[in-house]
C-alpha cells in the first residue's frame, strides 16, 4: 500500500518539548534530528532523547526517521548504533556522495542487528551527489542498502555550487529533475528539501505547489505551522480523484475491456491514463486512512 509523505517535519533531538509535541502533530512523518538542528556540546544529549522517545513510542501512523550526523562526522557511528537499536522507520543520511556510504552504513546497521524493516534515506546536497544519483538509485536493490528513497537538499547545494537560492528555484530546476529521474527508474521515493522563510506563506505555498508537479512525493519541513499547507497541497482535490474513478470505471466497462485507448468526455483516454488513475486513487485513499 503507498505511505502519504506530503509532509515530514524535522524536529530536534535536544529539544525534549518538540519530541513530545510530534507525537500530535499532523505531519505524515517526523524526522528527529540529530545533525543541524543540535549543536555540538548537546549531541550525546539528542541522542538519548530520541531513544527514549522511540522506545516511548505514541507517533501513531506518522514514519518517524532519525537523521544521523553525516559520515565524515565523530559522531555518526554512535547515531546510527542508537537508531539500529531503537528501531525508528528509517535513518536519513546526510551529505552522502557515493555508493560506498551506503555500504558503509548498511554494514554498520548489521553490526549493531538492527531490523531489516529499517531503510535508509540519503540527503541529495551535494554536487557529487547530484552528478551521481542514478548510480546512487540504481543501488537500491541489494537488499544491504536498505534504500529506500532521497531528499532533495537545496540549502547545502546552493552553499557548495553558488547557485541562488531565489524565488522560482529556476536554476535549480535541471537537478532537481534529474534527481527526480533517478529515483523514478529505479522505484524509490523522493522528497522536496525545507523552505526556510517559514513567515511567507505565499512563497511556501508557491514552492509546495511547484515541488507536487515537478513530481516530489512530500516535502520536508522545518516549522510546525507548514504542515497543514503542505498536507493540502500535495492531496489529491476532489475533482481529481472522482476523474479517476470515472477513468477506471470506464476501462472497466465490458465493451472497453480490450482497448488501449477509449473517448470519455470529449478527450481521448489511454491505459496509462488509467494507471495514473488508480495511483491517484490508492494515495487519496491512504491520505484518508491517516485521518487528515
Amino acid at each position: 500500500m503507498i505511505r502519504p509523505r506530503r509532509s515530514l517535519l524535522f524536529m530536534p533531538g535536544s529539544n525534549a518539548r518538540a519530541l513530545e509535541k510530534a507525537r500530535i502533530l499532523p505531519a505524515d512523518g517526523i524526522i528527529l534530528d540529530l545533525e543541524d538542528s543540535v549543536a555540538p556540546d548537546a549531541k550525546a544529549t539528542a541522542r538519548d532523547q530520541i531513544a527514549q522517545a522511540l522506545a516511548a513510542g505514541g507517533f501513531g501512523k506518522r514514519e518517524v526517521l532519525v537523521r544521523v550526523n553525516s559520515l565524515d562526522s565523530p559522531w555518526w557511528k554512535d547515531d546510527i548504533a542508537m537508531a539500529g537499536k531503537a528501531r525508528p522507520d528509517g535513518i536519513l543520511v546526510p551529505k552522502i556522495f557515493g555508493v560506498e556510504d551506503f555500504v558503509t552504513v548498511g554494514r554498520s546497521l548489521r553490526d549493531v542487528g538492527a531490523d531489516p524493516s529499517i531503510k535508509v534515506w540519503a540527503m541529495i546536497e551535494t554536487a557529487r551527489s547530484v552528478l551521481h544519483a542514478d548510480e546512487l538509485a540504481a543501488a537500491s536493490p541489494d537488499l544491504d542498502m536498505r534504500l529506500a528513497g532521497f531528499v532533495f537538499g537545496p540549502n547545502d547545494i546552493s552553499r557548495e555550487t553558488r547557485i541562488r537560492m531565489l524565488p522560482g528555484r529556476a536554476a535549480m530546476i535541471p537537478m532537481i529533475t534529474h534527481c527526480i529521474l533517478a529515483t523514478r527508474a529505479h522505484g524509490l521515493e523522493i522528497l522536496d528539501g525545507p523552505y526556510s522563510d517559514f513567515s511567507n506563506v505565499d512563497g511556501f505555498a508557491l514552492e509546495c505547489a511547484q515541488a507536487r508537479d515537478l513530481g516530489f512525493d512530500g516535502k520536508t519541513l522545518i516549522h510546525p505551522g507548514q504542515i497543514v499547507a503542505c498536507n493540502a497541497i500535495f492531496t489529491p482535490r476532489e475533482e481529481e480523484v472522482a476523474r479517476a474513478r470515472k477513468i477506471i470505471a470506464a476501462f472497466e466497462r465490458p465493451e472497453n475491456a480490450a482497448r488501449g485507448a477509449i473517448q470519455l468526455d470529449g478527450q481521448m483516454v489511454e491505459r496509462l491514463h488509467a494507471e495514473m488513475a488508480a495511483r491517484t486513487i490508492a494515495i487519496a485513499t491512504a491520505i484518508a486512512a491517516m485521518g487528515s
